[in-house]
């Protein structure tokens, strides 16, 4: 459904307090498939971020409050009182920013592969992608070595194809995901915001992913205050896809732990 021509979003209400799920740059809210069909007898909510997938952007630049509004303008206009947040990459960083200015309307919080005080070298290498995606290089199957491991893609023909498609975009789509790509790579962590989240939060990432890595999890497990901390075995930086049946137990493991799924 696109709401006012704006919002591209999918709401199944089941009775339930709802999942929200944010995707990552450059994807759209067709990724958490496996997680959908998993929570298939609760509330779940996915949209695609602006500029992305069917949710048009014509500003010149995105910014981080720009992706807070969005999330905002969306729970307020299906009144949705309270919900579990997950967030993946760039959405994990909305999902954290959200929860810092708005934690009366989480039940919990779940961030996947989270880039956290990231080092010069390692915020280089992002920037470099990103300027290789300006002088219009491809680099969407240099995505899918980091994102799958090459066994998985291996094995999943169905799914390289699959993402490389939606990797693979038009002149204005691509415009908007350097957009997005430029914020998150300049993107710099608000230590002191993310330590006064009160919000239960359980940050996960894959064993094997090479820029969202275990360490960085650590360290924003260890700074939030209320936080467990999940490595996924041997998933890099999709885990929640090529190792979503882990994900998803996790997740639901989590939620259930600290609250009740149901109203």
């Amino acid at each position: 459904m696109t709401l006012n021509n704006q919002n591209n979003y999918k709401y199944i209400n089941n009775k339930t307090i709802p999942i929200v799920f944010i995707h990552g740059v450059g994807l759209d809210h067709n990724m958490w498939k496996p997680q959908i069909n998993f929570f298939k007898n609760y509330s779940t909510l996915t949209y695609d971020l602006l500029g992305h997938g069917k949710t048009p952007f014509d500003k010149d630049k995105v910014s981080m409050n720009d992706y807070i509004e969005q999330l905002s303008f969306l729970i307020n206009y299906l009144n949705i009182d309270k919900f579990h947040l997950v967030g993946f990459s760039i959405g994990s960083l909305i999902a954290l920013n959200y929860a810092a200015d708005f934690q009366n309307k989480l039940s919990t919080l779940t961030l996947i592969a989270t880039t956290y005080q990231r080092s010069k070298k390692q915020r280089q290498e992002v920037i470099d992608r990103v300027n290789l995606a300006k002088s219009n290089n491809p680099i969407s199957k240099l995505a899918l070595k980091r994102w799958f491991t090459d066994e998985y893609l291996e094995k999943n023909p169905k799914i390289y194809n699959e993402f490389l498609k939606i990797l693979t975009k038009n002149s204005k789509d691509q415009k908007n995901f350097i957009k997005a790509y430029e914020l998150f790579a300049y993107y710099k962590d608000d230590v002191e915001k993310i330590k006064n989240v009160n919000t239960k939060t359980l940050v996960m990432t894959g064993s094997k992913d090479p820029g969202s890595t275990p360490e960085m999890s650590k360290k924003l497990s260890n700074n939030l205050r209320y936080s467990t901390y999940f490595e996924v075995n041997n998933g890099k930086h999709l885990c929640s896809i090529e190792c979503a049946d882990d994900v998803n137990k996790n997740i639901i493991k989590f939620i259930v732990s600290f609250n009740s799924l149901y109203y």
